[in-house]
């Protein structure tokens, strides 16, 4: 799909924000003016562009509010805290010395609490206990009754954060009378940001904390715990459905059975050197690939630092652990939704071997160009997103 840039990894990035637009997390003419500063492939341009247009928005949500319009503060708080995750995207050359990486992620997080404050219904910020620390984590519940009801808890991927959530599954959740529960697990959002906390791919022992705090919560029906997994957290919600079965259904958004070597796409000839732990002659083909695409570059330091590895090719290795085997995927129970993109690099072909291994009740929707949502993710197609999961809710919740 062409969408302002040519630069791949810029197009797609922007139709990701730009596709928020329907829950407040984006404008369009913002996002045109935005983007019209920042050259083919220039990371720190894009930084700097939406870093500005992040704080415009939210001085004028904070206006707003001083005047008593807290919808209209509400609004562009949600707009600034997607901008300033959008700003911090690129910023990886070194992530973990980057002050701009806290910075805008803070700036993110900040701005989705005060627009969850002016929400209609309850707002919670919320630790969930895990391993010998926690995890933090958002509730918004429908409204105040106490009725117990139907929840999603949303999985993020490879680069996503909770604060993203709301504009991935959570908006739309809470309009449908489902409560909505976002949290940073390893390797994503917070614990990575905050905590240096790396990847797992053992997706069960960070889940099933996170179901274990839902069943404390008396507006969450425990027969109507819903994962959905955003891109990566196809594979997580799966993996976790393999071995924890306290869901009435998961959504794979989209379907993975694997990450080796997926992302960026590693050559051939460059893998079989990773593999045979030629690392001195595979990392310098790597590093080449990067030169001159954004994608494979961002790809690539994205990983080391997500996955706590040393350098990309042992990121590359790594990468293998995050595998569904046929054995998982005859362990699933609960009913399955598998999402996938026609148009989709990352993924291709691999959510229909999921659901042809699959035993328990599924369904494999192919998401096409020609309604615009063959991106990964559906990025741009969030109302069809939105229809074809909650219509398939609406069939195997009752």
């Amino acid at each position: 799909m062409e969408f302002i840039f040519k630069d791949e990894a810029f197009k797609f990035e922007t139709l990701r924000t730009a596709g928020f637009a329907g829950d407040a997390g984006a404008d369009i003419g913002e996002v045109i003016v935005t983007t019209a500063q920042i050259p083919e492939g220039d990371e720190d341009a894009w930084t700097a562009a939406w870093k500005a247009t992040a704080e415009r928005t939210a001085k004028r949500g904070e206006a707003s509010l001083e005047v008593g319009d807290t919808v209209s503060a509400r609004e562009a708080f949600l707009r600034a805290s997607s901008y300033y995750r959008s700003a911090e995207f690129y910023r990886r050359k070194d992530p973990l010395n980057d002050p701009q990486v806290l910075e805008l992620s803070r700036l993110s997080k900040d701005y989705l609490v005060k627009a969850g404050a002016l929400l209609d219904g309850p707002f919670r910020e919320v630790t969930i206990p895990y391993a010998d620390g926690e995890m933090p984590g958002y509730l918004f519940l429908v409204d105040d009754s106490g009725e117990p009801r139907p929840t999603v808890i949303y999985t993020n991927g490879f680069d996503s954060t909770r604060e993203e959530g709301y504009f991935v599954i959570g908006a739309a959740a809470l309009r449908r009378g489902y409560n909505f529960l976002a949290y940073d697990g390893p390797g994503r959002g917070w614990m990575i940001r905050e905590k240096n906390v790396p990847y797992r791919p053992d997706w069960e022992n960070v889940l099933g904390p996170v179901v274990d705090y839902a069943l404390t919560v008396s507006e969450i029906d425990s027969d109507k715990i819903v994962h959905f997994g955003y891109s990566l957290g196809g594979y997580l919600v799966a993996r976790y459905a393999a071995y924890d079965h306290r869901s009435a259904a998961i959504v794979c958004n989209d379907g993975v059975t694997t990450f080796y070597a997926s992302y960026p796409p590693i050559p051939a000839a460059t893998l079989r050197l990773i593999e045979e732990g030629r690392d001195a002659e595979a990392i310098p083909l790597l590093e080449t690939m990067t030169r001159n695409d954004t994608n494979a570059r961002w790809g690539l330091q994205n990983g080391v630092w997500v996955n706590g590895v040393a350098n990309v090719a042992e990121y590359v290795r790594s990468t293998a652990d995050y595998t569904l085997t046929v054995d998982d995927l005859h362990r699933i129970q609960t009913s399955v939704l598998i999402l996938e993109g026609e148009d989709d690099k990352v993924f291709a072909g691999q959510a229909a071997k999921i659901a042809a291994e699959l035993r328990a009740p599924h369904e494999h929707v192919v998401m096409r160009n020609a309604d615009g949502a063959g991106q990964h993710c559906h990025e741009g197609a969030m109302y069809l997103l939105h229809q074809t999961v909650f219509n398939y809710l609406a069939k195997t919740l009752g």
